[in-house]
């Protein structure tokens, strides 16, 4: 039998006003950092592509949580939403009510780029950009140089450059994958430890390199270690050895996931945390200083066996 333990060289230095229970405290091995902020890395902004290549791997509740952590640090961000007619990075965020204009206007000249730029009251360095409104197609001719230049006047206007500039990816490596992942420079790629989802992201790591995205890491969700320990699951050390990526983080499976949803407030933002909320902020934090994490297997001690465990005692 064989249990995860996760080592960073940099975990998240983020406190909460609630310590957690003490009943719910997980043992996890690493070194604690809480007197400093995370020190930005490479140039800005740095542009990262969210993606995974199958769908309902949670690629937006990556995006908007660590998004919005990355806010919470202290950086300017702005998330994309690329996915074509179905959006759904305003309804996790909980700003659909307020998304009036698309890149399609501002393509179109029907408004200003900061006119489609919503920016949410909670965090004001947060701000979502919505690819078009759902159930709709984009223009003929719409593509990865549409996005390009949609990046550089992110850049370029007035109010300052973002820090980041996060990029939702649609599910798939149709047009809406190649459109988004085309003006990214990095990339964070999100799957669960099951087979079909990581075959997907084996080919679309190799598409990411043959694109010229070499900076990869990846976020591994939905990790139940009951399972792991049964034998009835893949662990970490296995998923990383497959793809052989970068970890960024490692999310539990939380059911504090749906709730949030569907109350459009992200796990980041409950009080006291989730397990899976502080999660995607150690993740965040990783991004910010270019950092990774490693897994190891430690091979737990053979319970003794008795006379009466060969009839199962």
């Amino acid at each position: 039998m064989f249990s995860l333990q996760l080592f960073s060289a940099n975990p998240n230095p983020f406190s909460h006003p609630k310590p957690y229970p003490r009943s719910k405290r997980t043992h996890v091995s690493s070194v604690l950092q809480w007197n400093r902020k995370p020190e930005l890395a490479g140039e800005t902004p740095r542009v990262v592509v969210i993606t995974s290549g199958k769908g309902g791997v949670g690629k937006t509740t990556t995006t908007a949580n660590v998004g919005l952590s990355l806010a919470r640090l202290g950086f300017s961000v702005v998330a994309i939403d690329a996915d074509v007619g179905l959006r759904n990075l305003d309804l996790l965020l909980g700003l659909e009510s307020r998304v009036n204009y698309t890149v399609v206007e501002v393509l179109n000249g029907d408004c200003r780029l900061d006119q489609a730029l919503v920016r949410d009251k909670r965090w004001s360095n947060f701000e979502l950009l919505c690819i078009s409104k759902p159930r709709s197609k984009l223009p003929i001719g719409f593509g990865g140089k549409a996005l390009v230049w949609l990046v550089d006047a992110l850049k370029a206007r007035e109010g300052g450059s973002p820090d980041f500039i996060i990029i939702d990816c649609p599910a798939g490596i149709d047009a809406g994958f190649i459109t988004a992942i085309t003006p990214a420079n990095e990339a964070v790629l999100v799957t669960t430890p099951d087979i079909t989802s990581l075959r997907d992201a084996d080919r679309v790591t190799g598409l990411l390199e043959c694109d010229g995205i070499r900076d990869i890491k990846m976020i591994v969700n939905r990790v139940r270690t009951d399972m792991i320990k049964g034998e009835d699951m893949m662990s970490v050390l296995d998923v990383q050895e497959m793809l052989g990526l970068a970890l960024l983080g490692v999310i539990p499976e939380d059911s504090e996931v749906i709730r949030s949803t569907n109350r459009g407030y992200p796990l980041v933002l409950n009080n006291p945390p989730t397990l899976a909320g502080l999660a995607f902020e150690q993740a965040a934090w990783r991004l910010v200083e270019q950092d990774s994490m490693k897994a190891v297997m430690a091979e737990e001690e053979p319970k003794k066996r008795g006379f009466f465990s060969f009839f199962g005692g």
